[in-house]
């Protein structure tokens, strides 16, 4: 179960081994497994260059996920995009810890990847939901390397 992760060298220090241990988390939780995920953390222009590509909107977002076999499999294979620039905003905006809101985002792709959705209220508090048990249950105060 191979999850690559791959850095923008301009925001390197991330905790491999606590990043492999949130997706294993969402993933076996969900009765999931994981065939390949590769997680990128990437800048705004990466980002919105793939929301323009594949979701022909143009505006920044803070991840995206690709789920690049059928829904249907139990054993996953994805791609989940992080834009560093946004999950410091958003930590900012949230008041939480910057290493919180990477945790937060890396679930939030993970779930996208297992075909949850956020475009109703009711899907947005699901996952928002989710979320939150999820971080309880991992160590996200050690994402990042000071």
């Amino acid at each position: 179960m191979p999850i690559t992760i791959e850095e923008d060298p301009t925001f390197s220090g991330f905790n491999q081994a606590i990043i492999q241990n949130i997706i294993n988390t969402v993933f076996e939780k969900e009765g999931y497994t994981i065939d390949n995920i590769a997680l990128v953390f990437g800048n705004d222009d990466l980002l919105n260059s793939l929301k323009k590509e594949f979701f022909k909107k143009d505006h920044l977002t803070d991840v995206i996920a690709f789920r690049l076999n059928d829904y249907a499999e139990k054993n996953v294979e994805g791609e989940i995009y992080i834009s560093v620039p946004r999950a410091k905003e958003n930590a900012k905006s949230f008041k939480e810890p910057f290493a919180k809101e990477v945790g937060r985002l890396i679930i939030h792709g993970g779930l996208h990847l297992l075909n949850y959705d956020d475009e109703t209220k009711e899907d947005k508090d699901t996952m928002t939901g989710k979320e939150e048990a999820y971080l309880k249950q991992c160590q996200w105060q050690n994402l990042i390397h000071e």
